[in-house]
């Protein structure tokens, strides 16, 4: 996976960011195959505002590693419902 560098990063679309927080900053980026891969991997390392905005993480992630033909295990964390 490429590292995205700040002006690369400036230039993905707010809709591909799994997470965009209060101050509008998004994270977990799920633009192409390896970042939904790795958001796959660091969402549950990844400090959430709250339940809900995790839950909301959680299903972008998964709706984008559908739209990559990306098999979720049911062991993955991801693929469990926040609660």
């Amino acid at each position: 996976m490429a590292e995205l560098t700040t002006r690369g990063r400036q230039h993905i679309k707010k809709s591909n960011f799994a997470y965009i927080d209060r101050s509008g900053e998004g994270h977990l980026p799920i633009h192409d195959e390896s970042h939904v891969r790795n958001a796959m991997a660091r969402w549950n390392q990844t400090d959430f505002e709250n339940a809900t905005a995790k839950e909301s993480a959680r299903k972008k992630i998964l709706a984008a590693a559908r739209k990559h033909n990306i098999e979720v295990s049911d062991d993955d964390k991801v693929a469990r419902k926040v609660h």
